[in-house]
């Protein structure tokens, strides 16, 4: 398999080769003072630590898993996860600005562009965070703003059952979601979500356009809303749609089609012949976060060979550094990365309101017509 992938952040573009990153994760130590741009072993944290993330099955391995692990390192810290899809995460930590309610956020890669561009993220150094050093060249984040901690290629997922006995198409090409047989079984997002605003710019790139012009993605979108009665508003909508046979198709990560599967929904993946981007989650520190010392620990542990593999076998996430990881798991997470699409999430972060203010004005109206 070709060992390719490019996604873009801001001026530092995730593209190229994926560079595998060395040596094995170091665990810090607690028991040093800390002192200005000392490493994580050095460290002192604070007793407390806010963190905020997705919900479902991402909140649940957080606080069964990674928290009760962290716990057994740094017992004396208190440890609380706020949940929240990407969007609404940023939008708060931007509302809160001058008084932080969070000291780590993991989100979605082009909502971590927005908030970066709003200064709501405090730059990483590796003298804090050394595992750092083990993360994928190309999944670098601009201006250190943040760290990938896993990633997962977008495409579209299909209810095989509900295929087979419709007697559906198998999709292969982003334009087969404004194909006529797609009335009636197809869920996607808003834009406003990353899921409906991917699908967005990947239908604007199967049709010559690009996220530099995406006349042709808003044209087609017109087509594609008069299949479906509603725009969903988050994931959790998308999840109830396949659910309960309301849809059979729909756009959505690797990752999640995979957890739906093992969860009894015969989900099949699709990395269309036009390609597919790559999401990355980004664990970021807020700004003038309350408990900085507690946040620059957390995040380095994300980094440790012992979470990193955890994202992979329990989310199916592709894990940020080059862990070894079981047969069966790898194999599962397995995908052409040749066909990754690079995304300028500069010009998406940039360009983000518009599109949305857009869809609002040409495509909700649509809906269902």
């Amino acid at each position: 398999m070709k060992k390719k992938i490019g996604v873009l952040v801001s001026v530092a573009a995730l593209c190229g080769s994926l560079l595998a990153g060395c040596g094995s994760s170091k665990e810090p130590a607690k028991d040093a003072a800390a002192s200005p741009g000392a490493s994580t072993s050095a460290l002192q944290p604070e007793k407390e630590l806010v963190v905020a993330g997705n919900g479902a099955t991402v909140e649940e391995l957080m606080k069964d898993e990674i928290f009760k692990r962290f716990k057994a390192k740094y017992p004396d810290i208190k440890l609380t996860y706020v949940s929240g899809v990407s969007t609404e995460i940023v939008a708060k930590a931007k509302a809160v600005k001058n008084d932080p309610q969070t000291d780590v956020a993991i989100i979605e890669g082009g909502e971590q562009e927005i908030g970066r561009k709003e200064g709501l993220f405090e730059p990483l150094k590796e003298a804090d965070i050394p595992n750092m050093k083990n993360v994928i060249a190309d999944l670098k984040v601009a201006e250190d703003s943040g760290v990938a901690v896993n990633f997962t290629p977008m495409g579209i997922s299909y209810n095989e059952a509900i295929v087979k006995e419709k007697n559906l198409p198998i999709p292969e090409s982003w334009n087969d979601l404004a194909r006529p047989e797609m009335k009636g079984n197809l869920t996607l997002t808003e834009i406003s979500s990353n899921f409906g605003r991917s699908a967005l710019i990947m239908l604007a790139y199967a049709n010559g356009g690009s996220e530099k012009n995406m006349d042709p993605g808003f044209e087609k979108l017109k087509t594609i809303a008069g299949y479906m009665p509603t725009f969903a508003k988050s994931a959790a909508q998308l999840q109830q749609n396949l659910q309960n046979k309301s849809a059979a198709y729909t756009s959505w990560t690797m990752a999640r089609s995979i957890v739906q599967k093992d969860q009894g929904i015969e989900l099949k993946f699709v990395v269309p012949k036009e390609g597919a981007n790559l999401v990355p989650n980004v664990a970021t520190m807020t700004k003038n976060a309350k408990h900085p010392n507690a946040a620059k620990l957390f995040i380095d542990f994300l980094l440790t060979d012992e979470v990193q593999t955890l994202y992979a076998s329990k989310l199916y996430y592709n894990p940020a550094t080059s862990v070894k990881l079981p047969e069966d798991i790898s194999k599962k997470i397995e995908f052409d990365r040749s066909k990754i699409v690079k995304f300028d999430y500069e010009a998406v972060g940039g360009s983000t309101a518009g599109w949305i203010d857009r869809f609002n004005k040409e495509i909700a109206p649509l809906v269902g017509k």
